[in-house]
């Protein structure tokens, strides 16, 4: 495969399935605060695809609309207006039941589902996404919130009985936090966004929801639904340069969480920003550089099928994906030929052609890092094993396997987060034991072998540097279910339905002493259902 080739692989108009194709562009021109629809007249992002089309003037990047700039003063009328709706704990919404919280977000589910087609197809040309995982995203999103609903619902159920220890009679419930700022990732735009907002909205909180910068459009046909089904100032949208009006929310200290899937350097200056640090809970989602250990027990076609998924899924750019790889010495040369093999079966080409695998890359800069990442592990003694590795034109970029990885490569240190697969051989354990122990990153391994003392061995070392242990599988995030964080610079908080909705909250307890007059008093607020907190309703 030649540049020609790649450059073949983008379409002309006329090539584009209409059913796929952007005819207008959209030009985003209001954002949700307080409960409107606020028309925006002023600075605009253009917001380009990673798609070129062939033309008689040669290869264009194809347009797909643009949304506002605002700048610090929209921003802090933005924050004004989820700091009023929350009213320190007496707003509507964190004064709300369970049930009416459920019954709101389950109305905006259903708004949501109506736009499926529209999100899809935006989320195919904003990132690059195809057309099956954009699909996937979407569906596995409604999933998420339907899953979060029936957790709260169980959380509810315990939390409605009443504990007597040591002559004090006490009730146990959770209540929201404050406002919440959510900023979520590119490469999943819908998916980690609302697994973080679903939850704090869920749970009374009131939310800023800035949009990634490669992601926003998608958002778009959402804003509707999200306005009809939540009291004003609940859920409020931020446009701008993150840089430009993120420090001032930041320093008027009145964030009170911060959720925010990206750099640990970002989350770090941004938790700096804030006056009290130690009132601002944080939720984070930051970088990873998730390793591969192939043992000599290992088998081989799982090891190679398994750190081709984990490795090049979505184009590697996801934050647990494979980003090294360590082989026995013993195997290498039969898994590098096999693993070369399946990366240059690979399909690449355009998000709506079926079966592709490979698509183009949202970040302008990516293939040229990715590329310097090649040269420098070039210099340091490695090849490029699989045909066509690195190989690229404009946003399209062919996986470059290298071999052999060491220390002195830049690879070996940064997160690629893209098609580029490091393969480091070795004969002591302690190699890539070593790499995971001194490693500033601690998201996850994936351990292959069928040696059960060997195994058990590596469970047990790694256990305490990472915080999911993948056995002869890739890294991954899934079940929902399974609880979502990191060591050391790559989480704070911990994901999953579950867990989720404790972090956005905090445990609050209702007590008196156990006396025949706090006994009347509190079955009276319960039989009358006077209080939304002290209550023993059960939402089935």
């Amino acid at each position: 495969m030649q540049a020609s080739d790649l450059e073949n692989l983008f379409p002309k108009a006329a090539d584009i399935p209409k059913e796929f194709d952007l005819t207008q562009p959209i030009e985003q021109r209001e954002y949700l605060v307080n409960g409107e629809m606020r028309k925006w007249n002023g600075k605009t992002q253009d917001v380009w695809s990673p798609i070129y089309v062939q033309t008689a003037n040669g290869y264009e990047q194809k347009r797909i609309g643009s949304y506002p700039i605002t700048d610090a003063t929209d921003a802090m009328e933005v924050l004004y207006a989820g700091v009023k709706a929350y009213s320190n704990g007496r707003g509507e919404w964190p004064s709300m039941s369970v049930s009416q919280r459920i019954e709101c977000v389950e109305k905006f589910t259903q708004k949501m589902i109506q736009k499926r087609d529209e999100v899809v197809k935006l989320l195919m040309w904003e990132i690059g996404k195809s057309l099956g995982d954009s699909q996937k995203e979407f569906d596995r999103t409604v999933q998420y919130i339907y899953d979060t609903i029936g957790a709260l619902k169980d959380i509810d159920r315990t939390s409605s009985t009443f504990l007597i220890e040591e002559g004090i009679i006490g009730q146990v419930r959770r209540s929201p936090l404050g406002v919440v700022l959510c900023m979520g990732p590119f490469n999943y735009p819908l998916n980690e966004t609302f697994t973080t907002l679903i939850p704090a909205l869920i749970m009374g909180n009131t939310v800023l929801f800035k949009p990634p910068k490669h992601g926003t459009l998608l958002h778009y046909p959402l804003l509707e639904a999200f306005k009809d089904s939540f009291p004003a100032g609940v859920i409020n949208t931020l446009y701008g340069r993150g840089n430009s009006i993120i420090p001032q929310l930041m320093e008027s200290g009145k964030i009170d969480v911060l959720t925010l899937i990206g750099s640990s350097k970002v989350a770090d200056k941004l938790k700096k920003m804030h006056p009290k640090v130690n009132r601002l809970r944080a939720i984070l989602g930051l970088d990873a550089k998730n390793a591969a250990i192939v043992t000599e027990s290992a088998q081989l076609d799982v090891a190679i099928n398994e750190c081709l998924l984990g490795s090049l899924s979505f184009n590697g750019q996801r934050c647990t994906a494979v980003k090294i790889i360590f082989v026995h010495k013993s195997l290498a040369e039969a898994f590098n030929k096999g693993l070369a093999e399946k990366i240059e079966a690979l399909k690449i080409g355009m998000m709506w052609e079926p079966g592709v695998q490979i698509t183009p890359l949202p970040e302008p800069n990516k293939p040229a890092y990715l590329k310097e990442l090649i040269e420098d592990a070039k210099l340091h003694g490695a090849k490029v094993i699989n045909k066509h590795g690195g190989e690229n034109f404009k946003s399209l970029f062919f996986p470059a396997m290298l071999y052999p990885v060491n220390n002195k490569m830049k690879v070996w240190h940064e997160e690629q987060f893209g098609p580029v697969v490091p393969v480091v051989p070795f004969e002591d354990i302690s190699t890539p034991i070593d790499y995971i122990h001194e490693s500033s990153h601690g998201q996850q391994v994936a351990i292959f072998g069928t040696d059960v003392n060997q195994i058990s061995a590596l469970i047990d070392e790694t256990v305490n540097q990472v915080s999911r242990v993948n056995i002869n599988a890739q890294c991954q995030r899934g079940p929902d279910s399974f609880p979502f964080t990191g060591r050391k610079d790559s989480a704070e908080g911990t994901l999953s339905v579950t867990a989720a909705l404790r972090s956005f909250s905090i445990r609050t307890v209702v007590a008196t002493k156990a006396n025949q007059l706090n006994k009347d008093l509190v079955n009276q607020i319960v039989e009358n259902q006077q209080s939304n907190f002290l209550s023993t309703r059960f939402i089935l």
